[in-house]
């Protein structure tokens, strides 16, 4: 990390940028004063005193004349951000582009002949970076690894003169400047001057614009219909016109319309539907998925979808117009050498270990139907391995307590049998709470909807990478007609061991990835079993196989 750090930071000195260290955490500088770096570029002797050697410290850069830098700041986690808005100025220009560390983008031109300092929501969500300020940079990451990403490197594309249309928009805004003073423009009360035209807003030929507008805001601010006109039928007042009801109610109708559209994000969503897919899709599979239904919702989907081929994440496939396949741009050398091949020695319920083997890192996912016996099985699964793994039972089910030890109870095991096994409550963001090298029992992943439910295969993989020697096994709901789980098959992507549960107490093995017994192919056999005292599970019918069947091949 700090070897990267030092040669992205030479790299940037060699293009004649301007940078210091930060705070990764709170994107703060790490020096005492970065003003003169505004007038000058750090020596070699400086760069090699804040990186070589050093882990914990990100990069800055320095945006305006010195740098010939000017960054335009996409924040798409803000609810008031607006993709088309955006797109309308700067879709067509190819320039060097960044991912934040909250799934924005840092947008990189050349320094414009004008004057341009700091300026904050130039378009909703949007902010600029010029003389005065700093940009984070890759390779910046913050404590979980995760940071700013080069999505078109400068080696890539040539720094693009920012948009004219874009450069007129900020003659005619609201532009905070610090008036000479070095502070980051996060700290908005030290700004000193304010320049605007007076006369703005509502003149001809943008009245509609800008009573949608004032509409938007008191829309996202949760203001009722009927006070948003009550502010529209005065502004109109103040033009020296009598308020045109039908008009305005058109324009605030119109502007709730798209504050409750906010509260979807999209742009992210059909991100996240591509980093979650495997294979080649269509266009009308996100719009499916997304159940995105109107003309208004589905037409941008076209744009997004070309905005990821820019960024390198998807291209298109075959001859079919609207057909794409995700680009896996990572490179992981398996390193075979040092490799663990010692099995995971975890125990489960009905013997299933005898039939698939486990590894260290190996997630393992098992789908059942409601009151199926999901928990039972699992709390049988940590009670068995708590003496020989440190056990991390994660429930979103069981929170103060009481249900916890009822079902304890029922084991007819001394409490202090279940001392070493850590139970916590935990509803989602499960990686956060990952044990790498230990045993973690989710209890269970869920998505809530059948709309969200593609989201799980993202889900899971975000779980196995967090392991390292540990295991997880984690339990997800299915539903009685469906072979799969919420999520369907690309739940089983990342499982080792993929098992079904069902209300009829019947176990299956849908995947089992490398056998136990390499005589005994493990995928699709099932055991019928009997659930006593809603807690110890036994094979219904013993057998030369313990109880299992082998599916019919």
């Amino acid at each position: 990390m700090a070897d990267e750090m030092l040669r992205a930071a030479l790299d940037f000195r060699q293009r004649g940028f301007s940078y210091f260290p930060v705070n990764p955490r709170n994107k703060k500088p790490a020096i005492a004063s970065w003003a003169k770096y505004q007038k000058e570029l750090p020596t070699i002797e400086e760069t090699e005193k804040w990186f070589k050697g050093k882990t914990g410290v990100g990069i800055a850069i320095v945006t305006g004349k010195l740098s010939n830098l000017f960054v335009v700041d996409l924040d798409k986690h803000k609810p008031e951000y607006d993709e088309n808005l955006a797109l309308q100025y700067f879709e067509t220009v190819e320039t060097p582009c960044a991912k934040t560390l909250s799934g924005g983008q840092h947008l990189y031109f050349q320094y414009p002949d004008d004057n341009v300092t700091i300026g904050t929501s130039i378009l909703p969500g949007v902010d600029i970076r010029g003389e005065g300020g700093y940009v984070v940079a890759p390779p910046t990451k913050n404590m979980l690894g995760h940071g700013y990403e080069w999505i078109i490197p400068p080696d890539r594309a040539l720094f693009a003169q920012p948009p004219q249309s874009f450069l007129d928009l900020l003659n005619k805004n609201i532009i905070y400047t610090h008036g000479g003073t070095n502070v980051h423009n996060s700290q908005s009360p030290q700004m000193s001057t304010l320049s605007t035209n007076a006369n703005n807003m509502f003149v001809n030929g943008r009245r509609d614009n800008d009573l949608f507008h004032v509409a938007f805001c008191m829309a996202m601010g949760k203001a009722s219909k009927e006070e948003a006109l009550q502010v529209l039928e005065r502004l109109q007042l103040s033009w020296g016109e009598s308020p045109d009801r039908k008009w305005l109610v058109s324009k605030i109708e119109s502007a709730f319309k798209r504050a409750g559209a906010k509260e979807r994000n999209i742009m992210q969503e059909v991100r996240e539907f591509v980093l979650s897919t495997n294979g080649h899709f269509m266009s009308t599979n996100v719009h499916k998925c997304l159940h995105l239904s109107t003309r208004e919702e589905t037409k941008p989907v076209a744009t997004y979808l070309k905005r990821l081929c820019d960024e390198g994440l998807i291209e298109k496939y075959g001859n079919k117009n609207g057909c794409y396949r995700p680009i896996d741009q990572k490179e992981e050398l398996i390193d075979y050498r040092n490799a663990d091949v010692v099995p995971y020695d975890v125990k489960l319920p009905l013997d299933v270990h005898e039939w698939v083997t486990i590894h260290k890192g190996n997630i393992l996912v098992l789908a059942g139907e409601s009151n199926a016996g999901k928990t039972a099985f699992l709390m049988n699964v940590a009670l068995r391995n708590c003496q020989d793994h440190a056990v991390n039972y994660m429930s979103s089910e069981m929170q103060n307590g009481a249900e916890l030890r009822i079902r304890m109870d029922k084991f007819n095991r001394p409490i202090t049998a279940w001392e070493p096994i850590k139970f916590q409550f935990r509803t989602d963001n499960f990686p956060d709470k990952i044990t790498p090298d230990g045993l973690n029992i989710i209890d269970y992943l869920d998505e809530g909807t059948d709309a969200e439910a593609y989201k799980m295969p993202m889900r899971l993989r975000e779980i196995a990478d967090r392991l390292k020697k540990g295991v997880a096994v984690v339990a997800i709901q299915k539903s009685p007609e469906k072979i799969f789980g919420f999520g369907g098959a690309g739940t089983l992507n990342r499982a080792r061991l993929y098992m079904t549960i069902t209300k009829d107490n019947i176990l299956t093995i849908v995947k089992g990835k490398i056998w136990r017994n390499e005589f005994v192919n493990p995928n699709g056999m099932s055991c019928k079993f009997t659930l006593a005292a809603g807690c110890k599970f036994k094979p219904e019918q013993e057998t030369g196989l313990k109880g299992w069947t082998l599916k019919a091949r």
